[in-house]
């Protein structure tokens, strides 16, 4: 039961809504709270006001009069009290001495009344003034001769708000109704809302279940911005896992055919010497020339092995690399060194031209294998008495190693292709001299497992030029060092 609620808790249809109803609800609830407090402002001032207003009105009778000297009047005690009573409250007349000398009430005649509020009022510096109790308003309003400006006493003024209060809890009752209308339709908008917004995500889920071939079409969720860059990366990884699986096809298929080529031809050279020998006697020479072809056959199958071996280790993202401080010159003399037979034979002058010492981090095996893979292949298809050059240079961050030579070159349309495993520019040429098709995709493979690069410049029957760029320092990138730390 757990699981299922955090699992809920973590969809992002459960997030959506949540996000929904909080935006809606939330302020409802503020309208609601404000709506109230208006209500209540709004009331208690326009009462204080109207207070204050009688309380004028009646001021300058006051003064008229002389009630304030102690004139008695029955016109203004009844004007006293219809304000009372309109108000269902208190009336009291408050002198310059803060002495009341009249209380509707008839509680507190003759006191005195001593009140930050109405010492303000009788001094001038707050005419109008009212504050609210839990069930009353009392409103200070200043008596002020309207000819000298003198003021000669204050009105204090108590009212209840129990019809405020009453009237308030009406507009709450209507106002929770309104809400709670306004609740369920937000909910329910909610929960439509939410199911829209994450439909398009559904539709992925349900076609990712679907057991549709993802290789097969293109994914399109035109719904949001979000979804349609979700469409296009998904798109992109469906384009890459496709050509990762036909070029992995291919290559089976290549690996295949390289490895049936020499036993088919084993097959063929055995059961010629069977068929011979059991219409008579094999001659030595024709059963020597037939051991050698095989012989031949077999160092071939046993090259391509070994070359697909590297390459299958050089392809593992865990490659193991042995970094050490290694002289490139005196590396590429002894590369030198190993591949002259090969060149005298065929009458190919090899040269170097080294401009700087170089010491940089590198693993040995791999760039002599990635290098001597070069400067062969530039022997290989070469013509009659040509050269391969091989030239170093290096600058503050980078090594450089140019192979050229005055071989048969390779067309433009093949340059793109001429990395990938088993492409062969002259197939019948290659398997004469013994190329498997894989000794350039180890090249590139070697370079980039020490984060450089390799290009190819060539002309055909013009010879072609090699340039590898390697850093000087190796730099572990974040998944080598994860997979460092995590063991792999």
């Amino acid at each position: 039961m757990r699981d299922r609620l955090r699992k809920v808790a973590k969809s992002m249809h459960f997030r959506v809504l949540i996000i929904l109803l909080v935006t809606g609800l939330v302020p409802i609830n503020l309208i609601k709270s404000g709506i109230l407090k208006n209500y209540e402002h709004q009331t208690v001032e326009q009462r204080a006001y109207l207070i204050r207003s009688q309380c004028t009105l009646m001021g300058a009778d006051f003064i008229a009069d002389g009630y304030l000297d102690g004139n008695q009047s029955d016109t203004l005690e009844s004007r006293m009290k219809q304000v009372a009573d309109l108000y269902q409250g208190r009336v009291m007349i408050i002198d310059s001495d803060y002495k009341i000398i009249r209380d509707t009430y008839g509680l507190d005649e003759g006191k005195t009344v001593v009140a930050r509020e109405l010492i303000d009022c009788l001094s001038g510096k707050n005419g109008k003034y009212y504050t609210q109790t839990s069930d009353f308003i009392e409103v200070i309003t200043p008596i002020e001769n309207d000819a000298t400006k003198e003021i000669r006493g204050a009105f204090l003024i108590s009212a209840p708000t129990a019809d405020i209060i009453e009237g308030e809890r009406s507009l709450s009752r209507t106002v929770l109704l309104l809400q709670i209308v306004l609740t369920f339709a937000i909910v329910a908008v909610s929960f439509y809302a939410s199911s829209i917004l994450v439909r398009p995500f559904r539709k992925v889920t349900d076609y990712l279940n679907s057991g549709t071939d993802f290789l097969a079409e293109d994914l399109s969720m035109p719904d949001y911005t979000e979804t349609e860059m979700l469409a296009k990366a998904y798109n992109q990884m469906r384009h890459h896992l496709k050509e990762q699986e036909e070029s992995r096809q291919q290559f089976v298929s290549n690996v295949s055919h390289e490895l049936k080529t020499p036993m088919t031809s084993m097959k063929v050279l055995s059961d010629s010497l069977i068929q011979q020998a059991q219409v008579g006697e094999v001659p030595n020479e024709m059963y020597e020339d037939f051991m050698i072809d095989i012989s031949h056959e077999i160092d071939r199958e046993n090259k391509i092995i070994t070359d697909l071996l590297e390459l299958v280790k050089m392809d593992r993202k865990s490659t193991i690399i042995h970094i050490e401080d290694t002289n490139i010159n005196d590396l590429i003399n002894l590369i030198l060194k190993r591949l002259r037979p090969i060149a005298e034979k065929q009458q190919i002058d090899i040269s170097l031209e080294s401009y700087k010492p170089i010491i940089a981090q590198v693993d040995r095996t791999k760039l002599t294998l990635a290098i001597s893979n070069l400067i062969e292949n530039g022997i290989k298809y070469n013509k009659e008495k040509g050269w391969v050059h091989v030239s170093l240079n290096v600058d503050n961050t980078y090594f450089y190693i140019k192979v050229e030579d005055s071989g048969i070159g390779i067309p433009k349309e093949d340059q793109d292709h001429i990395f990938e495993r088993f492409y062969r520019v002259d197939k019948s040429h290659s398997r004469e001299i013994g190329g498997t098709g894989l000794g350039l995709a180890i090249t590139r493979s070697a370079v980039l497992v020490h984060h450089g690069a390799i290009r190819v410049y060539s002309r055909l029957g013009e010879g072609t030029t090699f340039t590898v760029r390697i850093p000087l320092k190796y730099t572990k990138t974040g998944k080598e060092q994860a997979a460092e730390a995590s063991g792999t």
